[in-house]
């Protein structure tokens, strides 16, 4: 069964979020995955960094004002290595997505299904992010729905790391 629409179609996003947590945590998604690769100083530094104080921060050109994301070494447009970081809006539209039904990780086994969503950010380049769309896991989903930034904090992580996931507004 899918649950879908279109611009125009039926209502986008229920604001009921059904979280597969365990029971020490109020995570999206369930304990026991691994850790996503925050390491301050590498290439995703600066991004990290951001998720942390509740910002989302991406790469633009300074020369040609041109955004991207993911983080590269030089830019897309000139191949400069003249990069900034800027913080943007947390803000964006749903671009496309997937309803996960088979897990990918035994920790997932009880979490699925669940929405990945590719969101857009039209005043950031219309750069593309990717990240779990919240809300209840059956939910009817409308491509161009305007969604926001939430930050989960992983502070108890030998690590601790933010995961950026998305809300319909």
């Amino acid at each position: 069964m899918s649950h879908y629409s279109v611009p125009g179609g039926e209502p986008a996003i229920s604001a009921s979020a059904t979280p597969a947590s365990s029971a020490a945590t109020d995570y999206y998604l369930p304990a026991g995955l691994p850790m996503p690769l925050a390491e301050p100083a590498g290439l995703y530094g600066r991004y990290w960094e951001g998720t942390r104080k509740e910002k989302l921060i991406i790469q633009r050109n300074p020369a040609t004002g041109v955004y991207q994301f993911p983080p590269q070494w030089i830019t897309h447009d000139t191949q400069s290595f003249d990069l900034e970081w800027v913080e943007v809006e947390p803000r964006g539209v749903l671009y496309s997505w997937t309803r996960i039904w088979h897990p990918i990780h035994p920790a997932l086994n009880e979490a699925v299904p669940y929405i990945v969503a590719v969101v857009e950010l039209p005043h950031a380049g219309h750069v593309r992010m990717l990240g779990n769309l919240l809300g209840d896991r059956l939910q009817t989903v409308t491509i161009g729905t305007p969604v926001k930034a939430v930050f989960e904090h992983h502070d108890d992580a030998p690590a601790p790391f933010t995961l950026v996931h998305w809300r319909a507004l």
